[in-house]
């Protein structure tokens, strides 16, 4: 990534990080602010209902930090954002991402995915950014028990969610293929850790259990999903914020993949302190299943390997650091209590 000491404000760059009060995205901006004091790191949010600001309490005061509140849907404040900062390189994380909430509203998943990128798009092109990394998920190439996926394989997306996003991609890539606009495109496995908010799985699980409410599975539970750390994913967003190359589409992948089931009773028997299978299955509460919920992605990520990264965090570690987490900031949100019904 080139830098030019010659910005306003006097950072060598000025990184927009859209969606930054949310889980990956927080401690993306963690992670540049503690080391890269040399860039100026900005936090757009529009603070929706899964952001929360104390997920930056360790670096709100710092002088290479700075929040703005806003929407990306708001074209007229976006095109203001960028003359107004003299952005260089933008890392798009901001969405809607609840597959559920995508069945009962696809529309709004339709217009902030994939409109929103739209218009960051277009201001940033305009701003001639140096750089804009898209981030995208596993869920566009749809399910598969057999196949694993690389970066050419066709998008099949099974949900609205996994629709936009795909959608969103297409835009993206026409500013590459139309204007040679330097975006990259990173497609990541299901991520956990601190700052999640709990309506996916994994907090969605400690949270009902630490309140002693039974895990709600949806449909049979076989269903399996491969998992990263948070950090782990910070690291290969970085990786590619430094070395990836315009144009491209990288697939994050992880090596670890579980089953909903046995998610469940791994975390039952780690929270609960279960010692039986009989007493473990009566924390398993099986509950109507989504419309279309698929039985496995599987990516492969040889790619981004070949840029230097892989994962680090084992399971057990990260698992054990997150349920850790969770006991003193589950009401961090506000209404978080609606999070742990199950999909209706």
């Amino acid at each position: 990534m080139q830098e030019d000491s010659g910005l306003p404000g006097g950072f060598c760059t000025r990184l927009l990080v859209t969606g930054g009060a949310g889980f990956i995205a927080s401690h993306m901006i963690i992670s540049l602010v503690e080391n890269h004091p040399e860039y100026l790191v900005i936090n757009l949010d529009k603070l929706d209902y899964c952001a929360s600001l104390k997920n930056l309490d360790s670096i709100a005061n710092r002088a290479n930090y700075k929040f703005l509140q806003g929407d990306i849907c708001d074209s007229h404040f976006v095109k203001q954002l960028f003359e107004a900062e003299h952005i260089d390189v933008v890392l798009h994380f901001a969405a809607q991402t609840h597959v559920d909430l995508s069945f009962l509203d696809s529309f709004k998943f339709a217009y902030v995915n994939t409109c929103g990128t739209h218009i960051l798009l277009t201001a940033a092109y305009e701003a001639s950014v140096k750089k804009f990394v898209y981030i995208s998920t596993d869920e566009v190439y749809g399910g598969s028990l057999e196949e694993e996926f690389d970066e050419t394989s066709p998008k099949r997306p099974t949900n609205p969610y996994a629709s936009s996003k795909a959608a969103a991609e297409s835009f993206v890539l026409f500013f590459w293929e139309r204007y040679k606009f330097p975006v990259v495109i990173t497609r990541c496995s299901n991520v956990y850790g601190p700052h999640q908010y709990p309506e996916k799985v994994i907090p969605k699980f400690i949270s009902l259990l630490q309140q002693n409410r039974k895990c709600c599975i949806q449909g049979t539970g076989r269903q399996t999903r491969s998992f990263l750390y948070a950090s782990d994913v910070v690291d290969a967003l970085l990786t590619v914020l430094k070395v990836g190359k315009a144009g491209e589409i990288y697939n994050i992948g992880s090596n670890f993949e579980i089953s909903v089931s046995q998610l469940a009773r791994e975390l039952i028997q780690m929270i609960q302190n279960t010692s039986s299978e009989t007493e473990t299955e009566c924390w398993m509460d099986y509950v109507k299943d989504r419309p279309v919920n698929d039985l496995r992605y599987a990516m492969k990520s040889e790619k981004i390997h070949n840029l230097g990264w892989r994962p680090k965090v084992h399971w057990k570690d990260g698992i054990e650091r997150t349920v850790a987490w969770y006991k003193n900031n589950f009401h961090n949100w506000k209404n978080v209590e609606h999070a742990l019904e199950p999909f209706i």
